[in-house]
């Protein structure tokens, strides 16, 4: 499973949605997924590629990782684990 479906799984089951339903261009606010989602869905997405997310809760504009969309969370994956390389 490449990081695109496993993004596309976490998000998903966040939603409470089938993967099918959440494309590259969806929003995490058009999914429904709530502050707490978004909080819920980093710690799922640092524990399944062992990576950890520069994401303040607190501050989300201000963090380093884009999470706008599905399309910019799977480049911000790919980019750490580049970097973790």
């Amino acid at each position: 499973m490449n990081v695109q479906d496993q993004v596309i799984a976490i998000l998903a089951d966040q939603a409470v949605l089938e993967p099918a339903d959440v494309s590259m261009t969806s929003r995490l606010e058009d999914l429904g997924i709530d502050s707490m989602g978004i909080v819920e869905s980093i710690f799922a997405i640092e524990e399944t590629f062992d990576i950890s997310v520069p994401f303040n809760a607190n501050q989300p504009d201000a963090s380093d990782f884009d999470i706008s969309s599905v399309a910019s969370i799977v480049a911000g994956i790919e980019r750490l684990k580049a970097e973790q390389g």
